[in-house]
């Protein structure tokens, strides 16, 4: 079927304002969206990446206010392995499908080299499900459990020196896949001088090897000035707990130290509640749409490309999908043809080939019988001549036997005549 020419309709290059006469109503539809949505509910994924034992599993209990009940991991595993649990949550009416994946194993490992590939393909796994949902010819996108990871929490060891060579690989490779909030964990083991120094530091080794992290937008004036601060923040330092310890008459998430109590939701203590505002609170929605409209597009533009698709011709002119698809159809026809030709020549050269040797064989096996008849003929000769040979022989013995038989008896006669003449 040859592509079929559309002239696009002419575009219009300015608009005009009217004013109504009246209330029409179509100034209902955010609540229409907001009803809508709140129907449908939401689904976010959370990536915690980091080493094992830096708390990953008890600040998402601490984010989240629940408990998940994960199971603690081992320090023994031989190689990453990514841990996906998806749970329903409800606040109010508003219900939230929440997956978190876990990195098991990240870090663990002596050579660190391809620790980074486990959470690669793993996000890559989650475009090409939701890319093969979107092409299929009858899609179900509005009941489609979304698996795209829209944040990437990166929990960075506090030892104050600044980032390992893995923390600045792992994220070099991520940070064009999904948004990456690198945080520092158990902030509480370092002191309020260091922790800015540290911080100071982590951002200028991300910027100097070229690292692009997920920054709260500023766009939108309702939460611009609140985000621009918070920018200045990152990474966030914060510590996550599953007690609850009595101060001033009050029960808090808190870590209980000899020399005193850490308070996580304490702002002058860490910045678990700056994180929990950024990520959940203000900038969850822009997370999701980020994913969708950026990381998503990049990772479908790059694999429509390698199926062959494009926007433009060889002459830079826009082309439409279906006369990419057409012209992709008829080169693999042609392709599918020639190749087909290719394999019936090699059939005939091959049974040619075939045909020369089987009648080798035969010539083969002509000159051998000819050669066996001709041995025969010449044996069957030789045995005929000896044979004949042999009975010449027979004839000639019996021949002398006789004469000897005929001399012996003319020899007893005359002895006899002897005898009697005496």
């Amino acid at each position: 079927m040859p592509p079929v020419e559309v002239d696009a309709p002419p575009v219009e290059t300015q608009l005009r304002s009217l004013t109504l006469s009246g209330h029409v109503g179509f100034d209902s539809l955010p609540d229409q969206l907001v009803s809508k949505s709140v129907q449908n509910g939401f689904i976010f994924n959370i990536m915690c990446i980091g080493e094992t034992g830096l708390g990953k599993s008890t600040l998402m209990d601490s984010l989240f206010n629940t408990n998940f009940e994960s199971i603690p991991s081992p320090h023994s595993l031989p190689s990453v392995k990514l841990k996906a649990q998806t749970y329903e949550l409800q606040e109010s009416n508003v219900r939230l499908k929440l997956t978190i994946v876990d990195t098991v194993g990240y870090g663990d490992q002596i050579n660190k080299e391809d620790s980074f590939k486990a959470i690669v393909d793993y996000i890559d796994a989650q475009f090409e499900n939701y890319l093969q949902e979107e092409l299929k010819i009858k899609r179900s996108l509005s009941t489609y459990h979304d698996s795209r990871t829209h944040v990437c929490l990166y929990f960075i060891c506090p030892t104050g020196h600044g980032l390992k060579s893995i923390d600045l690989v792992c994220m070099k490779q991520l940070d064009q896949k999904v948004n990456v909030i690198p945080i520092i964990a158990k902030a509480d083991t370092i002191s309020k001088t260091e922790l800015q120094k540290f911080k100071s530091k982590i951002m200028a080794e991300l910027q100097n090897n070229g690292v692009s992290i997920y920054e709260f937008p500023v766009d939108d004036e309702s939460v611009s000035e609140v985000n621009t601060n918070m920018n200045s923040h990152i990474p966030f330092a914060v510590i996550g707990s599953t007690d609850f310890i009595r101060v001033a008459n009050k029960m808090v998430r808190a870590r209980q130290y000899p020399w005193g109590t850490v308070q996580v939701e304490n702002e002058t203590h860490c910045d678990f509640v700056k994180l929990r505002e950024m990520l959940i609170r203000t900038n969850m929605e822009d997370m999701r749409e980020k994913t969708h409209c950026r990381h998503y597009e990049l990772y479908r533009k790059r694999r429509l490309e390698q199926m062959g698709f494009s926007d433009v011709d060889e002459d830079n002119k826009p082309v439409s999908f279906q006369q990419t698809f057409e012209t992709k159809r008829s080169n693999h026809l042609q392709e599918l043809q020639q190749k087909e030709d290719e394999m019936r020549q090699m059939f005939v050269v091959r049974v040619k080939e075939k045909e020369a040797e089987l009648k080798e064989a035969e010539k083969e096996l002509h000159a051998k019988f000819d050669k066996l008849k001709k041995d025969h003929t010449e044996e069957k000769k030789k045995i005929e001549d000896s044979r004949k040979k042999l009975e010449d022989e027979v004839v000639e013995f019996n021949r002398r036997k006789a004469q000897y038989q005929q001399m012996g008896q003319s020899h007893h006669t005359l002895t006899l005549g002897k005898r009697f003449h005496f």
